[in-house]
């Protein structure tokens, strides 16, 4: 089935910034809380936000096999169940109804007001219920800058790094959406001139930029999936901000690797923006270094060309760009991480999700952390208003972007934008 909603000529009858991350070609999918407080599934074209669920029950999706309660509910889950062949007729068909030269909503004014709304009448939600999520160690810039600070550079990558996509399983829990703030973690360091370790505030809060994927439900327990079906089981792709605080990792990750540093919080943007939406950005993945067992050798263009910017926002300041990075600096693809994860059998459902790992590019200014850019705190970053940061800072805001570009339109993924608060201090009874 071909993808119509891709169409780069298409215009629509919808209002669409210049520049905008969400031209008619996109069509991304999200959860959102209404100006009626009712939590529809939606999509969102320019800068307005589409209730699915009404637009089901109006009929608008009449000859696509769905329940009629899909869109009705407060994650994105059983529509992901449904599958790729639901997911493009869907796209497909909201693409139709929304160009330009169709005029059955566009005319229709009474089921254009239970339809439409602006972006200031809602209240963007997390998109799904995470049952299982994954994070990966898969840049090997990141991971060359990571083993050279704390190990021999001449051996910063560990003998596994080129042969498998390292990960770990983190904390669905606190997996949070776009404009959530998180509270500075406390929890045990040691510091270098102790030979016992302390408790308090982190000292050392750091970003990670990351893109993650959402899965559908891929394979039964014992089933591994070949890497050569694994893009049919990934719905989309959102920004991922994987908080770490470096100071509790460094004393707690030897020899299981992150927990307290890593399961405080995680920030993602709140629209999923397909893999269907990304296609014409495909572009080849770095090539293996070493050769690569059966299971992970991947063909085609397999990686996307998708421009990351990662800003610091100190409390009433203005925003400084401190990363300009890129998806397709990934040596690991999304292919090889979902062959990996399940040739040993473990199941995959809708709703998983799938953290790339922090995304660092070759140049100093293209790293993925803060504990990269200013090198573990030896060479802070400055900011606009003078300030120097050389991890994050109380009432700082983290906002990540991300977009694809092509000369007559870019799709987008919006921010992810968080605020660290300080340590969380109950309330006095």
């Amino acid at each position: 089935m071909s993808i119509t909603a891709n169409d780069p000529t298409r215009k629509t009858w919808l209002e669409v910034p210049e520049n905008s991350d969400f031209p008619i070609q996109n069509i991304p999918f999200g959860v959102f809380l209404t100006r009626d407080d009712i939590i529809t599934i939606g999509t969102r074209i320019g800068d307005t936000a589409i209730d699915l669920g009404a637009l089901h029950q109006l009929g608008y999706f009449e000859g696509i096999p769905l329940t009629d309660d899909i869109f009705l509910q407060d994650t994105l889950n059983d529509f992901i169940s449904d599958g790729k062949k639901t997911w493009r007729l869907v796209r497909n068909r909201i693409a139709e109804i929304f160009d330009i030269n169709n005029n059955a909503l566009r005319d229709h004014e009474e089921h254009r007001k239970v339809v439409l709304f602006s972006l200031d009448e809602i209240e963007m939600q997390l998109p799904v219920q995470v049952g299982d999520y994954t994070d990966f160690y898969s840049s090997k810039e990141h991971a060359t800058n990571v083993g050279t600070m704390f190990r021999d550079p001449e051996n910063a990558l560990l003998p596994n790094w080129l042969h498998i996509p390292v990960g770990y399983h983190g904390r669905s829990s606190s997996i949070i959406p776009s404009g959530i703030p998180v509270h500075r973690p406390q929890g045990q360091t040691k510091p270098k001139d102790a030979d016992t370790p302390v408790f308090g505030p982190s000292k050392r809060v750091d970003f990670e930029l990351e893109m993650a994927f959402i899965t559908t439900d891929a394979n039964h327990l014992g089933e591994p999936i070949p890497i050569e079906e694994a893009e049919d089981y990934i719905f989309g792709l959102v920004l991922f901000n994987d908080w770490s605080a470096r100071d509790i990792q460094t004393w707690e990750y030897v020899p299981l690797g992150p927990f307290l540093a890593k399961n405080f919080a995680s920030s993602i943007s709140p629209w999923i923006v397909t893999l269907d939406a990304l296609e014409p950005f495909r572009v080849e993945s770095p090539k293996p270094e070493k050769e690569l067992l059966a299971y992970l050798r991947s063909k085609g263009k397999k990686s996307f060309d998708i421009e990351l910017e990662v800003f610091l926002q100190p409390e009433g300041g203005e925003e400084t760009r401190v990363s300009k990075s890129n998806f397709k600096h990934m040596y690991w693809n999304m292919s090889q991480q979902l062959a990996h994860h399940t040739i040993n059998g473990c199941p995959v459902v809708s709703g998983d999700m799938m953290g790339s790992g922090t995304i660092s590019g070759p140049t100093p200014d293209s790293y993925g952390s803060m504990l990269e850019l200013s090198w573990k705190g030896e060479k802070p970053i400055a900011l606009k208003d003078g300030s120097t940061r050389a991890f994050i800072e109380d009432n700082d805001t983290v906002i990540m972007r991300g977009y694809c570009q092509k000369e007559n339109y870019r799709i987008g993924f919006g921010e992810v934008s968080t605020k660290l608060l300080p340590v969380f201090e109950p309330k006095k009874k």
